[in-house]
């Protein structure tokens, strides 16, 4: 089992901890986390692009000239599409381009992304993480203490009011529970920093 050490907020370590072997010591899939990763951001695409198609655009009610005996090319409505402002063929209309993975896959995706940053050596343990107030300046006192300088996903075991309210000012600094957390989040920040309640918690679900 990979062991890291345990630090408290102060930024000394209090001893180590076993991480399990089934989530965080496993060999990482990348071509699953790739997929996992293109489906999460698919998910976020708003998919709002609209154009109008002859139906839709505004006149053309008549038939702009005679069927026959003009020399010209037979016309229905000069909001056909071949029509400067007429109608769009094919275009884009509002869409989900949401799709889903099998959860074997999601599994997978989110215990090579952790298993990841283990072998990358970027993965924090906190014996806990609590403020009494919400108070920028204490957290980013917390980050100096471990030598966090660049983006970090927190992630705690409960939803944490204070230490949310704490991050959210901080450039880079994303707080998350422990059931809220994913393959995007994790691969999208250098460093990982998880209280020793969350690390139980993943394991918990993904063991």
């Amino acid at each position: 089992m990979p062991k890291v050490s345990l630090f408290n907020q102060s930024g000394s370590s209090v001893g180590e901890i076993e991480l399990n072997d089934t989530v965080f010591g496993i060999e990482p899939n990348k071509h699953v986390l790739s997929e996992a990763i293109i489906a999460l951001r698919a998910s976020q695409r708003q998919g709002t692009a609209k154009v109008k198609n002859r139906s839709e655009v505004r006149g053309g009610g008549r038939k702009p000239w005679r069927q026959k005996g003009t020399g010209r090319a037979r016309q229905g409505s000069i909001r056909s599409p071949q029509w400067r402002g007429g109608g769009i063929v094919f275009g884009p209309t509002p869409r989900s381009y949401a799709y889903n993975l099998p959860k074997k896959v999601r599994r997978l995706a989110i215990k090579s992304a952790l298993a990841t940053k283990v072998l990358e050596e970027n993965i924090l343990v906190l014996d806990a993480l609590n403020f009494e107030a919400p108070k920028t300046k204490e957290f980013v006192a917390v980050l100096n203490n471990l030598s966090v300088n660049s983006k970090a996903l927190v992630v705690t075991g409960d939803l944490n009011e204070n230490v949310f309210l704490s991050a959210r000012n901080i450039p880079g600094i994303t707080v998350v529970e422990a059931n809220r957390i994913n393959v995007l989040d994790v691969i999208g920040h250098e460093k990982l920093i998880m209280t020793k309640d969350a690390v139980e918690k993943v394991e918990e679900v993904l063991a």
